[in-house]
This record gives C-alpha cells, sequence and structure tokens, in this order.
C-alpha cells in the first residue's frame, strides 16, 4: 500500500493506495480536515486512526508519496517531517509532488468527468490557472511548465478566453466558480498525488529522503520587487 499525505493548504489530506500491482490504478481511500494551524497536534493520530479504519497499519505500507508545496510555512514543515521520518523509520521509499501540479491534474480529472457526464467532447488541452494565496492580500498563480507569478493584492491574472481557472484557499479572493473547482480539485488532491507518485515508485525512482524539502512561498524575503518573482525556497536546511 501506498501512503499519501498533503499538509499545503488549509485542509490536511491523508490517503491511502494499492500499489501492489506495480502501478498507481484504481480507488485511493482518503481522509480530510480542516486543521487550522493544528498540523502538529493532528496529523499523526489521524492518520493512524485512518490505517486502523481501513483495516491496515505502518507495517503495511511500501512506499509514500508527499505532497511538497507551495503552501504554508508551518503545515508543509510539519507534514514533510512527517512523511520523512515514517520513510527513514520504516525504510520505504519516498516521493514528493508538487501539490499544485496535483491540484491542476485533479481539476483536469473533475473536468473530463463532467464532459464525460454531460456527452461532450473532452477538452484535456485546456490550459489550467491555478490560484493559490500568498499572504493575507498576495496570491500565486501557477500555470505547469512556467515559472510562478505573484499577483500583488488588487492585480488580476491574465486570464485566456479558453483557460480554466481554479482558485484553492481564496474565499472572496477569486470568482466563486473558480473556487468550486479548486474545491472539487481538492477533493481529488489525494489521488493525484498518487497517480503522479505511485508512477515514479513504480517506476524506481523515489526521491532522494535527504534533498526532498517543501517548496513555499517566503514573503517577503522571497519576492523580487523589481521582477515580481516568487522565490520558491528548496534551502535543505
Amino acid at each position: 500500500m501506498i501512503l499519501v499525505i498533503d499538509t499545503a493548504t488549509s485542509v490536511a489530506v491523508v490517503g491511502l493506495g494499492d500499489g501492489s500491482a506495480g502501478g498507481a490504478a484504481g480507488e485511493v481511500a482518503t481522509r480530510s480536515w480542516p486543521v487550522r494551524h493544528q498540523h502538529g497536534e493532528t496529523l499523526l493520530p489521524t492518520l493512524v486512526a485512518f490505517l486502523a479504519e481501513r483495516g491496515a497499519s505502518l507495517a503495511d505500507l511500501r512506499g509514500i508519496v508527499v505532497g511538497t508545496g507551495p503552501g504554508a510555512f508551518t503545515g508543509l514543515r510539519v507534514g514533510l517531517a512527517t512523511a520523512k521520518g515514517l520513510a527513514h523509520g520504516l525504510g520505504l521509499p519516498i516521493v514528493g509532488v508538487s501539490t499544485a501540479e496535483a491540484l491542476i491534474d485533479a481539476a483536469r480529472a473533475v473536468s473530463a468527468e463532467a464532459d464525460a457526464a454531460a456527452e461532450a467532447d473532452a477538452d484535456s488541452d485546456r490550459a489550467t490557472l491555478l490560484l493559490l494565496p500568498a499572504g493575507p492580500n498576495d496570491r500565486v498563480a501557477v500555470r505547469l511548465g512556467r515559472p510562478p507569478e505573484l499577483l500583488p493584492g488588487g492585480t488580476e491574472p491574465e486570464v485566456g478566453p479558453d483557460d480554466r481557472l481554479v482558485a484553492v484557499d481564496l474565499d472572496g479572493r477569486a470568482p466563486a466558480d473558480a473556487i468550486a473547482c479548486g474545491d472539487a480539485a481538492r477533493d481529488g488532491l489525494a489521488a493525484a498525488l498518487f497517480r503522479i507518485g505511485g508512477a515514479r515508485l513504480a517506476a524506481g525512482q523515489p526521491d532522494d529522503l535527504a534533498a526532498l524539502v517543501p517548496e513555499y512561498v517566503t514573503l517577503p524575503r522571497g519576492i523580487r520587487a523589481s521582477s515580481g518573482e516568487v522565490t520558491w525556497s528548496r534551502d535543505p536546511r
């Protein structure tokens, strides 16, 4: 079994998928809960209870997939530390997956399911623009294959006519339909992490435990005022 952990958003997520067939197919059991800055107090107890409810234990795990952010500093540190501690203590391979990449993947999966249900043509090539918070006023825009873009308070992203806008943890700071898409994407986050990370585990491509670090927006030091570029910290310290 493969354990999935993500603490990059305001809702912590754990999941359990069957990787015994050498891939990342099948259903993923999930548990999510609003953490309210209580990652350290809730993550491990919830994880142990979740495994017990599934009739599993830590001894049944064969690999770990953990979301690396971007997200809040404290939540990411707790999630990564827990995942890395389990991997080290149990001698398991571990893979870190960008939470933003997984949310975009989940949003695409939700859209494809909706198209199928409506018997519409699937639009898999439609670009997805993900919005995440960067403090109380600023936001970060993330597209696959591009550097993240800082959006200072009051600045709107450039949205093309065919773009799919997805917003997470931005109630009142993004359009309602984008927030709804973000909620649906987060519901599928564990499955997306399992798909992406499980494929890497099956291919024998785990991360180096010591080098695996979170990706977070460090504000204000992480912003280059001259360019507006966001610095994603990969400082292993």
